[in-house]
């Protein structure tokens, strides 16, 4: 089997790893299968990825293992540097990269070359903050000794990352174990493994040593997970996905007492009180629900706005979203691509139409033209009840739902109204009020006035069924290490 396939693109050809990176080498999966992986702008296949085995799995694991206590002991300087280089390795693949992005999930271009350039911070950051991690040194209260804490990698981690941010989500995960001194096996989404496959060849290129990083897609993560899980060497998994399958892996983790991150689904409020900025939040409330087609765990998923300013809002909101150009993600004119799957077409359809039966009204106006591919028009309803399906669950697609609130008391009551409690977004210039509602919001993360959340300095990471432990900022990193304590005797 051939490792590698040419791939043409309107930016020229683009050399793609096929096969398993597991030691530092690119090599056959053990049953030499491989699976295809589609365009969702055309809905055709254009590339074959090695397909994993449990056993590629535990081939993994012997990589990381065996390469963990190496790397565990390089300085932070060295690691800093390799952190450096991988930044720099995204930007000069930037073009490919955010190619490959469109291609295999139908983001549209402009918003691939931001998730590239976004994931390129991510590693400037954390090879920054890297070598300023710092121990401690103090007397206890009743004296007699010195008490000394410090950090170490955690170990061997397993990162397993969704098909909505093929490079970002794989980069916040495995930039701090690296920077942390923890070997990785990554495990993309079956959606989206050729931008981990690029990844991977740019990490190799940078100078990660053979086994500290290694690459297994598959298109049994189930039967993946569970052999792995049960190693007793694995010692972390980081996990991006649905609530359902985050609980699972806890489940999993369990036996072996494994340190679990889970990043998992979310229910955002998108909340407009009375005094806000209206042309403002519309506009940002575009950004917050239909960036990469509502395909985001911190999507707006409820719009909620106070009574007073609700036609206002409802109508400059519905005429920035008719604007929307919907089309394949490789134009750069196009807002909205296809959704990643058909799958996904499906069950954003159903959840519409069952709002619609139950008495909520469309009143936005995009059409699709594209007759291939999997795609889905941006939409927006009113009139539906909080106690409507489409009001609990997260919707993943490009649909918003404006509710009415009473007042500021009433619009937070519905926003915590959730099992997840990943994100909530508040507009007000009264910035008192703001805050007090910031206070309020039962989630891991709040937006004032501004509807983009994600920064490489910041704590990320939601509470309830959100999940739990943080990405992003010093915290990322301390994700993946072990605080020991010492007690000095004098």
């Amino acid at each position: 089997m051939r490792k590698s396939q040419i791939v043409e693109t309107p930016r020229g050809p683009v050399e793609i790893p096929t096969g398993l990176l597991i030691g530092g080498e690119w090599v056959d999966a053990e049953n030499r299968k491989q699976f295809e992986v589609f365009n969702p702008s055309t809905g055709l296949a254009f590339v074959s990825i090695a397909d994993a085995s449990p056993k590629d799995a535990v081939r993994a694991l012997d990589a990381a293992d065996g390469a963990q206590e190496s790397w565990g002991k390089t300085s932070s300087r060295h690691r800093s540097t390799i952190l450096r280089r991988i930044a720099d390795g995204l930007r000069e693949h930037a073009s490919s990269l955010s190619w490959i992005i469109s291609a295999e999930l139908g983001k549209p271009v402009r918003e691939a070359e931001g998730e590239v350039e976004g994931s390129a911070q991510i590693f400037d950051f954390l090879a920054d903050q890297v070598t300023q991690q710092r121990g401690t040194y103090s007397t206890p209260p009743n004296g007699g000794f010195r008490v000394i804490t410090t950090h170490e990698p955690i170990g061997p981690s397993y990162l397993v990352t969704p098909w909505n941010f093929p490079l970002l989500m794989s980069a916040r995960k495995v930039g701090a174990a690296l920077a942390a001194g923890c070997s990785v096996i990554l495990k993309p989404a079956a959606q989206t493994p050729t931008t981990s496959q690029l990844f991977g060849h740019i990490m190799m290129k940078a100078g990660v040593p053979e086994g500290v990083v290694n690459v297994i897609p598959t298109s049994s993560a189930s039967e993946q997970s569970s052999e792995l899980m049960a190693d007793p060497r694995l010692r972390k998994v980081s996990f991006t996905g649905s609530t359902q399958v985050g609980s699972h892996l806890l489940k999993l983790a369990a036996p072996n007492v494994i340190a679990t991150s889970m990043e998992l689904g979310g229910n955002g409020p998108f909340i407009v009180l009375e005094g806000a900025d209206i042309k403002k939040a519309a506009e940002d409330a575009v950004i917050a629900k239909y960036r990469n087609a509502g395909q985001v765990c911190v999507a707006a998923n409820r719009i909620i706005v106070e009574k007073s300013i609700e036609e206002e809002f409802t109508a400059k909101f519905v005429a920035a979203v008719n604007e929307l150009k919907v089309g394949p993600a490789h134009d750069p004119s196009v807002d909205i691509g296809p959704l990643a799957s058909e799958s996904q077409v499906c069950d954003v359809r159903e959840l519409v139409e069952q709002a619609v039966a139950e008495g909520a009204e469309l009143i936005s106006e995009v059409t699709v033209s594209e007759t291939s591919g999997y795609f889905y028009p941006p939409q927006v309803l009113a009139g539906a009840s909080r106690e409507f399906r489409i009001a609990s669950e997260e919707i993943f697609g490009p649909v918003a739902v404006v509710y009415s609130a009473e007042n500021a008391e009433d619009a937070i009551q519905f926003a915590n109204a959730t099992e997840y409690g990943l994100v909530g977004y508040i507009y007000s210039e009264d910035v008192g009020m703001a805050l007090k509602c910031a206070e309020e919001l039962k989630t891991g993360i709040v937006a004032i006035n501004r509807p983009v959340v994600a920064e490489p300095s910041a704590p990320f990471g939601g509470i309830k069924a959100s999940g739990l432990g943080k990405e992003g900022g010093e915290d990322g990193i301390r994700e993946f290490q072990n605080e020991k304590y010492i007690a000095l005797a004098l």
